[in-house]
């Protein structure tokens, strides 16, 4: 008589346990402060991209992922954040490093950051856009409710939208009817954005004083546009300086650089006062 097989329960217990183990291994957490990031190229990121229509592929230190700064996928999913950011979003255009990793970095070195924060990033630029294709019904506009939503909703109830950033403008200094127009259009944008969002306070830092001087009239026009007080109180307009130099030898130059800067500094006072 044979001796009876042993029973496989265990063995499954033990490949179901290892396969849990695994997965929680690479899960991905869940953000607790939500920022949005729309804008134009300035915003999608061109650092090292500038020569022959390619990425070089080099990361800044200040770039380099980490485990507490996620991104939106295009999927609607949440992934940690990897350079270029706007991959899969910001169509069409040569993608290199931009500020939104930095900036999150910078802000959770914060010593008011909450502890065990983690930021999560909405990417929703797109290069060459002036501020009229981001008009509430517009498919940019649209598009940016859309991921915004879905970022707030893939946190099971642990984040929330903590600010949008919007660095955009050097379009709408071309034209001087353009420029004259953008403020009316950037207080548009703000009042409609936080009505569909339902959060009448939202924060919104608006990054644009880097922005060339084509044209030096409608560059101040941009420029003076001023979130802060078109935002009623809750918004920015900080300052970013670019690092001027030729692409092979400044990585992160302006306009398209990825040094958050006193962009970063400004937001975290901001925040702080906004929680």
């Amino acid at each position: 008589m044979q001796p009876a097989a042993a029973p496989a329960m265990p063995s499954i217990l033990l490949l179901a346990l290892l396969a849990a183990t695994a997965l929680g291994a690479g899960a991905v957490r869940t953000p607790t402060l939500v920022f949005i990031l729309a804008g134009q190229s300035n915003m999608g990121g061109r650092g090292g991209a500038t020569l022959n229509n390619r990425w070089d592929g080099v990361v800044p230190r200040e770039c380099a992922p980490s485990p507490r700064t996620l991104r939106l996928s295009p999927a609607l999913r949440w992934e940690e954040a990897r350079e270029p950011l706007h991959s899969g979003i910001d169509v069409g255009n040569v993608l290199g490093v931009g500020p939104g990793i930095p900036f999150a970095h910078a802000l959770l070195r914060a010593p008011a950051c909450p502890k065990g924060a983690v930021v999560g990033l909405v990417p929703c630029a797109q290069g060459g856009t002036p501020i009229a294709n981001w008009s509430r019904g517009s498919h940019l506009y649209d598009r940016m409710l859309t991921r915004a939503r879905a970022a707030v909703a893939g946190t099971n109830g642990k984040g929330r939208v903590a600010a949008m950033l919007w660095f955009q403008g050097e379009t709408d200094t071309i034209r001087r009817e353009d420029a004259l127009a953008y403020t009316g259009r950037m207080e548009a944008l703000i009042r409609d954005v936080r009505r569909d969002l339902g959060i009448p306070n939202l924060l919104v830092i608006q990054v644009c004083r880097c922005i060339p001087c084509r044209d030096r009239d409608g560059a101040g026009q941009v420029r003076g546009s001023g979130a802060e007080g078109a935002a009623g109180g809750a918004g920015a307009q900080p300052e970013v300086r670019g690092r001027h130099g030729p692409p092979r030898r400044q990585r992160l130059h302006a306009p398209h650089h990825a040094g958050a800067g006193p962009a970063g500094e400004d937001a975290r006072r901001r925040l702080r006062r906004h929680a």
